[in-house]
C-alpha cells in the first residue's frame, strides 16, 4: 500500500490516447516501441516502479504532443516477454497526478514532474456511490451495448462493487479521448458515474462530444 509520502517528484509518462488508467483498476498495455521499452526496464529499476498514464492531444501545430495536466499513476505488477523482445504489462492504478513541467533530457520516453495533491480519494479504501441505481444503470447500459453491438459478463456487472463497475466501464467503453479524460478527472465516483450516464445518453441519441462538452 502506497502513503502519499512514498510517492515521487518525478515520473515517467506515456502518452497513450484513449487509454484510461484509474486508481485501484489494472490496465494490461503492449509494450513494443524501443523508447518505452528502455522506459519499462528503467522502471523496474525503481523502488516504485510507477508510469504515469496520459492523454495527449493537438496543439497549435496539430503534432499530437501536447500532455494533459491529469494523468494516472500505476505501479507496474505483472510483467512478461515475448520471444521477439516484447512486454506484455499491468499496470495497477495508484493515483492521479497534476503535471507541474515536463523534464527535458536524454532519456528516450518523456517524464514529468508531478505533483499529487488534490487526490485525496486515490490513495485508500475503494469509494462508494450512495445515490447508485445499479437497476436503471444496467438498464441503459444494456441498451448502449445493444446499439454498438458489444458483448460483455453481465453476471460479473451487476455483482460487481460499485467502484469496481464504473471504474471499468469508464476504461473499456468505446468513448472518445476526451471524453476519457473527463472521466478521469472526476471528482468522485458518483461524478463519474454520473458522468457516463450523460455520454451514454448522449450516444443513444446521436449526439457528439463537441454537444456534451457545451
Amino acid at each position: 500500500m502506497f502513503s502519499r509520502a512514498d510517492l515521487p517528484d518525478t515520473i515517467p509518462v506515456f502518452p497513450l490516447p484513449g487509454a484510461l488508467l484509474l486508481p485501484r483498476a489494472r490496465l494490461p498495455l503492449h509494450i513494443f516501441e524501443p523508447r518505452y521499452l528502455a522506459m519499462l526496464d528503467d522502471t523496474l529499476k525503481t523502488s516504485e516502479r510507477l508510469i504515469g498514464m496520459i492523454q495527449p492531444y493537438d496543439g497549435p501545430g496539430g503534432d499530437g504532443k501536447k500532455l494533459h495536466a491529469i494523468g494516472c499513476a500505476g505501479r507496474l505488477t505483472a510483467f512478461s516477454e515475448t520471444e521477439d523482445g516484447r512486454y506484455m504489462i499491468t499496470l495497477s492504478g495508484i493515483s492521479r497526478f497534476r503535471v507541474r513541467r515536463e523534464i527535458e533530457g536524454f532519456a528516450p520516453y518523456r517524464r514529468c514532474e508531478v505533483g499529487w495533491d488534490g487526490f485525496v480519494r486515490d490513495i485508500g479504501p475503494a469509494e462508494q456511490d450512495t445515490g447508485f441505481d445499479r437497476a436503471a444503470f444496467l438498464d441503459l447500459l444494456a441498451r448502449y451495448f445493444e446499439d454498438r453491438s458489444l458483448k460483455t459478463d453481465w453476471e460479473a456487472l451487476r455483482e460487481a462493487d460499485d467502484e469496481l463497475l464504473i471504474n471499468s466501464l469508464s476504461m473499456l467503453c468505446p468513448f472518445d479521448p476526451e471524453d476519457k479524460q473527463a472521466l478521469l478527472e472526476a471528482p468522485s465516483l458518483t461524478t463519474r458515474r454520473e458522468t457516463i450516464v450523460t455520454l451514454i445518453e448522449f450516444a443513444l441519441r446521436g449526439g457528439s462530444a463537441e454537444e456534451i462538452m457545451q
